[in-house]
């Protein structure tokens, strides 16, 4: 058995904890043979163990406390720690193979429901379960969610070659906001959602770049941001906003625009690592 999980794209600007999208990169993790204690084989190195504490497995396990030790194998493209989703799909695996070996039957939302109360919010997690672009909300302990098909464009990711750790990208962020803030930030996500679900992507794009919430507060982190944006609007791309908590920042771009996007982002920054993403429609996978 081989499970398939998507990295995501979470918030898109102003869907701060909310709004995500499932990418053409992924994790796999293959069921070799049944073990006497856990084994997981990956080449992460030290910093990720290889027992019974690995994420996978610590999920698989609160998931179906007597799940039988396996030896398992993990590989993946998504980087750690770049705002990509590389914990959700981790924690979406964890739960999938628990479902498969322990014969679970979980639903679609049974699946969304424990991935979000591992994770915290479900910005990450659903769009890996789900596929494609998903808005959700997590309120009074329950889980209520939206996959919508987003539309076909280019994901330019722009991946520095530092990272970034979500704990830390959250500690900048304002305890609260006016009420008036909160008015003016909740519109200009309610105007992003439905450009998405119009599939306008140059009306999605300029709501992207206007975020309230949480891109102003973390620019110290991410200085790049401004002359990413810089380059996408000379070029012709539709918007571009920080994945997740950064420091990845993904352009959506026309597919004709790419080819003339890609080397002015590789002028930036000669260490970082540029990657053009479709969106995966599937979410996680089993094979």
């Amino acid at each position: 058995m081989r499970i398939r999980v998507p990295a995501t794209s979470a918030n898109l600007g102003p869907g701060f904890d909310s709004c995500g999208v499932a990418v053409s990169c992924y994790l796999f993790v293959e069921v070799v043979k049944p073990a006497i204690t856990w084994q997981v084989e990956h080449s992460y190195g030290d910093f990720i163990s290889s027992d019974a504490s690995n994420l996978i497995v610590q999920t698989a396990l609160k998931t179906a406390p007597n799940l039988l030790p396996h030896h398992i194998k993990v590989t993946s493209d998504i980087p750690l720690t770049r705002g990509l989703g590389s914990s959700s799909s981790a924690i979406v695996a964890g739960i999938e193979l628990a479902n498969r070996l322990g014969n679970l039957e979980l639903s679609e939302s049974d699946k969304i429901k424990l991935a979000t109360e591992m994770e915290g919010h479900p910005d990450n997690v659903a769009p890996a379960i789900c596929g494609d672009l998903v808005v959700a909300s997590y309120h009074n302990d329950k889980t209520y969610y939206l996959k919508h098909y987003f539309p076909d464009c280019d994901l330019i990711a722009f991946i520095p070659n530092t990272e970034l750790a979500t704990s830390e990208s959250r500690d900048v962020l304002p305890t609260q906001l006016s009420y008036s803030q909160a008015v003016t930030a909740s519109s200009i996500a309610n105007v992003m959602v439905a450009a998405l679900m119009a599939g306008n992507l140059a009306v999605a794009g300029k709501m992207m770049e206007q975020d309230q919430f949480h891109e102003q507060y973390r620019s110290l982190f991410v200085p790049h941001l401004a002359k990413i944006r810089e380059i996408s609007h000379a070029q012709g791309g539709f918007g571009c906003y920080l994945s997740g908590a950064g420091p990845t920042v993904i352009i959506l771009a026309p597919k004709n625009k790419t080819a003339q996007i890609i080397p002015q982002l590789k002028i930036l920054d000669k260490k970082a690592t540029i990657e053009i993403f479709q969106v995966d429609r599937e979410g996680v996978q089993v094979f």
